[in-house]
């Protein structure tokens, strides 16, 4: 199976997931989706994920455990902000205009960083390639 976004794939699986009241979803692994997952869990959206491999299969997964509040998803909205046919970056001013849902989401960011929410990306002063944002 070839996928040309995988991040999108990733957010597909996560809004399913919690759509089907699913505990955990996999997808396939790579260090940017990881790093992804690492921010929603530092932020609050997930419980937790893990990188593992099935017996079956011949690569690794990505294990994200779904977070639910009072039987309601964590994570209201996601979206894909930079595709593949049309990136998205801003620079750190860009970045201070920005708010994700009037400040009530994030936005996770590609930096020079690292991947970072936009908050963290504003306390190091960096700007990126915006990749999604969460509410």
């Amino acid at each position: 199976m070839s996928l040309s976004d995988t991040l999108s794939d990733m957010l597909a699986r996560i809004r399913n997931g919690q759509l089907a009241k699913l505990s955990s979803i996999t997808c396939p692994a790579s260090r940017l989706l990881e790093n992804v997952a690492s921010v929603l869990k530092q932020e609050g959206y997930i419980v937790d994920f893990s990188r593992e491999r099935p017996a079956d299969a011949s690569f690794d997964q990505l294990k994200i455990e779904l977070k639910y509040h009072e039987g309601e998803p964590v994570i209201k909205e996601m979206k894909k902000v930079s595709k593949p046919g049309r990136r998205l970056y801003y620079s750190l001013t860009d970045l201070h205009k920005q708010k994700a849902y009037s400040g009530l989401g994030i936005f996770i960011i590609s930096t020079s960083k690292g991947v970072l929410s936009d908050h963290d990306a504003r306390a190091q002063q960096v700007g990126g390639e915006i990749l999604c944002a969460v509410f």
